[in-house]
């Protein structure tokens, strides 16, 4: 719904159509060890989630969605530094990494005033993880890291 819904300003429904995750993602992530899901609540409602996994001295963070209700209200940075702070101080983190879609430049601008660096890694649209369908041909994924 944050990202292939109909509202907020991080869908990317012209983009990529079909589920985005699944419950059995989900459980499957809940029960790696490897694998840290923050989410935000307010009344019982997931509001924020975001996923940090460690890998070496990296954290890749993923899974991040603010519900579209809410979002550009200081949510979805407020879980990200909460993540980064996790990332570091429980798991010695040296440096984020995460994937966006090349195209995203609003969301990768964002990442930027973060402090979130372009990598030039791209590759293509990851078909084979199940992440959903492109709608527009040659959709390729690009790579930024910031230092902890």
């Amino acid at each position: 719904m944050a990202y292939r819904g109909e509202t907020g300003w991080t869908k990317e429904t012209d983009l990529v159509g079909g589920d985005r995750s699944s419950s059995d993602e989900v459980k499957q992530y809940m029960s790696d060890p490897n694998a840290h899901l923050l989410v935000a609540t307010e009344s019982g409602e997931i509001r924020a989630c975001i996923c940090i996994e460690k890998n070496e001295d990296c954290a890749y963070i993923g899974f991040f969605a603010v519900h579209p209700s809410i979002q550009g209200g200081g949510v979805g940075k407020e879980i990200l530094s909460q993540a980064e702070c996790y990332a570091s101080t429980k798991l010695g983190a040296k440096k984020y990494v995460m994937v966006v879609l090349s195209s995203r430049n609003e969301l990768i601008s964002y990442y930027e005033r973060r402090g979130y660096k372009r990598t030039g890694k791209i590759k293509e649209y990851p078909i084979h993880l199940n992440v959903g369908i492109p709608l527009k041909s040659g959709l390729t994924i690009e790579y930024l890291e910031k230092n902890a």
